[in-house]
């Protein structure tokens, strides 16, 4: 399989005043600088109902967040469609987001979730911490490496038995 013709959406998501937490947005900015055809590129502190739109427009999302407690440098994972009441619109998980975008938009895209290790979170601060920049450098380079064939599922690197 090849990216040619198909659609990607990257989200980057995360607080970058929160030091690693800022890993998504700061791996969705360098991803844009690299203007990949076919690969859309956003960026927010959170997920939110609103991106079930874009999800439907496309054929493969990645969902890039930072991950406190995951493998080094960083984990690849399937990302399941599943519904879960939630009281509020303006936060949702990437599970519960697919749901939504194939319930109501009729979505058939894959979704993966790439979680970056790092390593500093209980401050404020609008920087990333050294070892979590190797790692975003790494999920960089997979990611550029996943890219070009879109066959993503055979990059999973861990299968949790909640994404079976």
């Amino acid at each position: 399989m090849s990216r040619q013709g198909k659609r990607v959406l990257i989200i980057g998501y995360g607080n970058p005043g929160r030091l690693d937490d800022g890993l998504g947005p700061e791996f969705a900015a360098r991803m844009e600088k690299l203007n990949l055809e076919g690969v859309t590129v956003d960026s927010n502190y959170q997920l939110a109902v609103e991106d079930a739109a874009a999800i439907a427009e496309h054929d493969f999302v990645i969902f890039a967040d930072a991950d406190t407690t995951g493998a080094e440098p960083f984990h690849f994972e399937a990302v399941v469609p599943r519904s879960h009441m939630s009281f509020s619109s303006h936060s949702i998980s990437a599970d519960a987001l697919m749901a939504m975008a194939e319930d109501l938009l009729s979505s058939r895209a894959e979704a993966y979730m790439l979680g970056i290790r790092g390593y500093e979170f209980n401050q404020f601060g609008e920087r990333i911490s050294p070892k979590a920049l190797e790692n975003l450098d790494r999920a960089l380079a997979f990611m550029k490496l996943a890219l070009e064939d879109c066959d993503f599922g055979k990059y999973v690197t861990r299968n949790t038995a909640e994404n079976r």
